[in-house]
């Protein structure tokens, strides 16, 4: 197959030979051809080597690499990655086991397919485009799923009208690619069970990326007195109940996050009275709540998506930690998270040691946090390490 060539500027190929997956448009110096965004092209040094295959987009990021040899992208290309990515999660014993069938099977650059997020809940694969050159493959990509997931995969759900660039225009909707609807979904994680919205709901549906961390809080939570900040669909609420938590609550701004963790926990602990749910912004529920907690999870949404809003992301995690050491009871425990991918460890953990000096509280770090093995980060692209995390002990 004939595709378009990309060539480089003199010296400007380094990055891929350190297989970085990312060129840069003031990289290029000439394109042979007249690619569209999301065409498939091929790049070469200044020197004619060839040194890469990707999708081309409009844009800062100009390709994204999907391999480093000369290779046709076609359906046995994607089948082959994907049996990659599923080995994988097999071997992290994620798929294929009892209590657990809620994973990440492709995450973007992790997996060698940047711009491409796959989440498997039960018997349904939430696919979820990122780049142009991933939506034109979406029907590929679901013809290879169910080769690789067989008789496992029921479902294939197209979730990208809001992760897809913009100015592409490309007018996308939401839908099933393989399979009939759900009516509803029970998914289940270490053993819980919980509803998945993966039509409205926020990313694919559940933050998978905290199934360590939820685990490790449940371990903490034996006759505390649990916050669950920015509950969501409820997961660290539910993990601190099963870890024999004295009293639960949970708060997020939205009425129907709230709705959702009411039914996911109503689901693990039926009439349990421990768990109580609030419809409230996060930051006025804890200036007006009293001293009455001591585990406290912040796990806010992006505070910053882009490096223009990176000061003002810093600032509100500051004083969101900042009212945590302030409220929290001596000798709690603070699971504090920040999921910007532009906000760096070192800026996080300034911004909490900031309010920690702030607060004038004796604060020892337990442990440091990150995203879990089902969403790897590629060794040559660290900008892939975005959920970032700190268990503190506070006196």
């Amino acid at each position: 197959m004939k595709y378009s060539r990309v060539i480089l500027k003199p010296k400007k190929e380094e990055s891929l030979l350190r297989f970085h997956p990312w060129i840069f448009s003031g990289a290029i110096q000439s394109i042979e051809g007249k690619p569209d965004e999301g065409d498939i092209v091929e790049v070469y040094g200044a020197n004619q080597r060839f040194l890469a295959i990707g999708h081309y987009q409009i844009g800062s990021i100009a390709i994204r690499v999907l391999s480093f040899e000369q290779t046709n992208i076609d359906n046995d290309f994607w089948q082959q990655r994907l049996q990659a990515a599923y080995t994988l999660r097999l071997s992290l014993g994620l798929a294929g086991v009892k209590n657990n069938n809620t994973y990440r099977l492709v995450h973007g650059e992790g997996d060698n397919l940047p711009g491409l997020i796959i989440d498997v809940y039960s018997h349904t694969a939430v696919l979820q485009a990122h780049s142009v050159g991933m939506h034109y493959a979406r029907h590929q990509i679901a013809e290879a799923l169910t080769r690789v997931l067989g008789g496992a995969l029921q479902h294939i759900y197209y979730k990208s009208e809001t992760t897809l660039p913009f100015k592409a225009n490309l007018d996308s909707e939401n839908g099933y690619l393989y399979g009939g609807e759900v009516e509803e979904d029970i998914a289940m994680e270490n053993g819980l069970k919980f509803y998945v919205d993966r039509q409205k709901g926020q990313k694919t549906g559940f933050f998978v990326d905290q199934r360590d961390n939820r685990t490790l809080l449940e371990h903490y939570a034996k006759d505390r007195s649990v916050l669950n900040m920015f509950c969501y669909t409820g997961g660290f609420s539910f993990y601190a109940m099963r870890g024999g938590a004295g009293l639960v609550h949970s708060v997020d701004s939205s009425s129907k996050a709230i709705l959702l963790t009411k039914k996911n926990v109503e689901l693990n602990f039926p009439n349990d009275t421990r768990h109580e749910a609030y419809t409230e912004d996060a930051f006025k529920y804890l200036e007006k709540m009293g001293h009455n907690y001591n585990l406290i999870v912040l796990d806010p949404p992006a505070f910053a998506k882009h490096k223009n809003v990176l000061r003002n992301a810093l600032q509100g995690y500051r004083k969101l930690n900042a009212i945590a050491f302030e409220k929290i009871q001596p000798g709690g425990i603070l699971f504090t998270f920040s999921c910007s991918q532009v906000v760096s460890k070192e800026n996080f953990r300034l911004a909490v040691f900031s309010a920690a000096a702030q607060s004038g509280r004796s604060v020892r770090i337990l442990h440091q946090l990150t995203q879990p093995a089902d969403h790897p980060v590629n060794i040559y692209h660290p900008e892939g390490e975005y959920l970032k995390g700190l268990v503190l002990y506070v006196e």
